[in-house]
């Protein structure tokens, strides 16, 4: 199958073109149009290569929209399927967090069933989606859970992250207390402040609490010998990010500091940012821009963090405000992330590779994905691209 008449999005520029399909892979790439009867004219829509996605929050989200509103992991997981799909994600990694004991969402008890069904349903499933856990510093009895999982090769990408007030993500513990009180819908100057000094106080009493960098070792070693890549979170120092490297970690998430960004250029990993971030070009806890990062040269790739949406309008954005060209803004979100997780059959638009591509309206200030494929297959198409399909000439006339 051909799909004609494109502006087809390579690693080294746009070309006027032509692809075929054949196998689910990329056969032929041309400039112009074929002389051919099995095509599928596409008048000038985009085509980018598949949307690879490293860091997803939304499945949570999806399981429990609302506080103590509990869905099944199984139907949310169905349901953000079809989201990434339609957001033209082809690959996503889904982050599930190992955080509490308690049993909540974060639980290692929900982390476990999160992690099971997301992997006996990846057959069926629209997406190529695959595991990110997350693992949590203060919470060293996940340790043994997750190297079993590891183990059984259930996990596909590790994060090491402390999400404790006073370093990282939420350095300034008074900044931390008035953005958690807010996201629970609370007015900051109606809360007493003896409340506001207990929750400090309480904070403050966690931060110092010693952390166990010996288990994280152990947890790193074990990724490393399943050739599981490894990332850090919200690093906020050079000296976080060196400690980190020395662990194997190759991947840094979210730095919060141009220092810290600046340290894992230094040494070679690849630095992830957040594309809400990118699009919005601040960040929701008034750390490291992303787009001045990437003004800086200091992002090799975005991830959705918490908006599917953001991944392909931040990449058009950046290539419309001249920021970045188009082929520079795609890498980020594809051929990127398909290097920092060695996934050498995907990322770009070449011959022999996985025909997971998006077909894109680029008109106006906001593109629409029409149609997603999946090493060929379509996984997604709008009404526009049903038409265009319907419209294309039968083989053989």
């Amino acid at each position: 199958m051909w799909l004609t008449d494109a502006q087809l999005v390579l690693p080294d520029g746009v070309l006027r073109g032509s692809l075929r399909i054949e196998d689910g892979h990329i056969a032929e790439v041309i400039e112009g149009t074929p002389n051919a009867a099995d095509v599928v004219p596409l008048n000038g829509w985009t085509i980018l290569p598949g949307i690879i996605d490293l860091h997803g929050d939304m499945l949570e989200r999806d399981i429990e929209p609302r506080p103590g509103a509990m869905f099944p992991v199984e139907l949310a997981l169905y349901e953000l399927d079809k989201r990434l799909a339609a957001a033209g994600i082809t690959t996503a990694y889904a982050a599930v967090s190992f955080a509490w004991q308690q049993n909540d969402l974060r639980s290692q008890e929900k982390a476990q069933e999160i992690i099971r069904v997301i992997n006996a349903k990846a057959p069926e499933l629209l997406v190529d989606m695959r595991v990110h856990a997350r693992f949590e510093v203060t919470n060293p009895a996940t340790a043994p859970i997750l190297e079993a999982l590891i183990d059984a090769q259930q996990v596909h990408l590790v994060s090491i992250m402390d999400h404790t007030p006073g370093q990282g993500q939420y350095k300034n513990i008074p900044k931390y207390v008035d953005f958690m009180t807010r996201w629970l819908g609370f007015d900051p100057s109606k809360i007493g402040v003896d409340i506001v000094d207990r929750i400090t106080n309480a904070i403050e009493e966690k931060v110092a609490e010693p952390r166990d960098w010996g288990i994280v070792a152990e947890v790193a070693r074990l990724a490393r010998q399943h050739s599981i890549p490894l990332a850090s979170h919200d690093d906020d120092t050079p000296d976080k990010v060196a400690e980190q490297h020395a662990l194997g970690v190759t991947i840094s998430e979210f730095p919060v500091s141009e220092e810290a960004a600046r340290a894992a250029r230094e040494r070679g990993m690849y630095i992830i940012m957040g594309a809400p971030n990118a699009y919005r070009g601040a960040s929701t806890s008034s750390n490291l821009s992303a787009r001045d990062a990437i003004r800086m040269g200091l992002v090799d790739i975005l991830a959705t963090d918490y908006f599917p949406a953001a991944m392909l309008h931040s990449a058009f954005l950046m290539a419309r405000t001249g920021e970045l060209t188009l082929p520079e803004a795609v890498k980020l979100i594809s051929q990127h992330p398909a290097d920092a997780m060695g996934l050498h059959d995907r990322g770009r638009i070449a011959v022999g590779r996985r025909a997971d591509l998006v077909l894109v309206e680029a008109t106006g200030d906001h593109p629409r994905v029409r149609g997603t494929l999946r090493a060929g297959v379509p996984i997604y198409r709008d009404s526009t691209a049903l038409h265009q399909a319907a419209s294309a000439p039968a083989a053989g006339d």
